[in-house]
C-alpha cells in the first residue's frame, strides 16, 4: 500500500468516526486515540490532509452547517441566473460534458468498443473507474470485499464489450478528477447510459457549484419539472459518475442529507470538504 493510500485509510477512519460523533463535540485526545496517535501530531497531520483543524472540521459536518450551504446556494444560484453567470465560487471547474451511449451501442452489448477499468484511492475512498475513448463510464466508490462483485457487475453491463485492466489510467485520472490544487479546467467527457430525463438532470447537477448545496425541489424547478421531485431523486441516486456528476450536493430542502449510493457519511464528508476547500 502507498504512503497516500495508508494516509487516507487512517484520515478516512477519523473522519468516518467524526461522522457519526460529531454532535458530542469529542475532544481532541478522543479523536487522536481513534487512529493511535498523540494528540499532537494527529492535529498536524488531520490539518494537513483535510486543510483545517479537527474542531473546525466538526463545525462543516453539522447540520446547522448545511441549512446555510443550502441557503447560500439558493442565494448565489438566484443572483447569477438573473445576470446568466455562472456561480463565481468556482473550486475546480472540471468541464464535464456528458454523451450518452446510442441505443445502438447499448443494444448491442457494448460491441466493438474498448474499456478500461481499474480501481485507485481517492480522497473520498477507493473507487472503480471506467473509461473508453468516448469517454469516462463509470466512477463507483467500491470497498475492497466488493472489488470482485463491482467488476462482475461492469461486465454484465458490456456483455460484448473487450476490457483491459489499466490501474495506471486510473492513477491517472483521478489526479485529474480529484486535484483541488488545481484551479485551471480540466476537460473531461463522461459517455452514459442515460435516459433522456436522467441526462437532464444529470447535467442540471453540473451547474451547481462546488460549496453550494440545492434541495431536490430546487433541482427539479431548475429543469423546469417543479412537481418532479420524486423523479428527480431517482434519477440522481442513478448517477453513474460519483463526484463527477455532483449528486453529493444535492440534500433535502430541511437541511438533511439524506441517502446517497455511496453512504449518507460520504456524501457529509463531501459536502464538508468542498466547503473547506471553497
Amino acid at each position: 500500500m502507498t504512503a497516500k493510500a495508508n494516509n487516507y485509510r487512517q484520515m478516512a477512519e477519523v473522519i468516518n468516526y467524526l461522522v457519526q460523533h460529531y454532535s458530542e463535540q469529542p475532544s481532541l485526545e478522543r479523536m487522536a486515540s481513534v487512529v493511535n496517535l498523540s494528540p499532537h501530531h494527529f492535529q498536524r497531520k488531520f490539518t494537513a490532509w483535510v486543510g483545517v483543524s479537527p474542531k473546525s472540521f466538526i463545525q462543516y459536518l453539522t447540520f446547522d452547517n448545511a441549512k446555510e450551504m443550502l441557503r447560500k446556494g439558493k442565494r448565489v444560484s438566484d443572483v447569477t441566473s438573473d445576470v446568466g453567470l455562472s456561480s463565481p465560487s468556482r473550486l475546480h471547474d472540471l468541464c464535464l460534458k456528458i454523451e450518452a451511449a446510442s441505443p445502438g451501442v447499448i443494444k448491442c452489448g457494448g460491441k466493438g468498443l474498448v474499456i478500461d477499468y481499474g480501481f485507485g484511492f481517492s480522497p473520498f475512498g477507493e473507487c472503480l473507474i471506467v473509461s473508453s475513448p468516448r469517454g469516462i463510464v463509470k466512477l463507483l466508490f467500491v470497498d475492497a470485499s466488493k472489488r470482485d462483485q463491482a467488476t462482475n457487475e461492469l461486465l454484465s453491463e458490456w456483455p460484448q464489450a473487450m476490457f483491459r485492466h489499466n490501474d495506471q489510467l486510473v492513477i491517472n485520472l483521478i489526479e485529474k478528477i480529484f486535484n483541488y490544487g488545481n484551479k485551471k479546467a480540466s476537460p473531461l467527457t463522461a459517455y452514459v447510459k442515460g435516459t433522456q430525463f436522467q441526462l437532464q438532470v444529470w447535467n442540471a447537477l453540473l451547474k451547481t457549484a462546488p460549496g453550494d448545496l440545492i434541495s431536490y425541489g430546487q433541482l427539479a424547478q431548475n429543469i423546469g419539472q417543479a412537481t418532479a421531485s420524486r423523479a428527480v431523486g431517482t434519477a440522481v441516486s442513478n448517477n453513474p459518475l460519483g463526484y463527477l456528476i455532483p449528486c453529493h450536493r444535492v440534500i433535502r430542502g430541511t437541511g438533511a442529507i439524506g441517502h446517497y449510493r455511496w453512504g449518507a457519511g460520504r456524501k457529509r464528508i463531501m459536502i464538508a470538504y468542498e466547503a473547506i476547500q471553497n
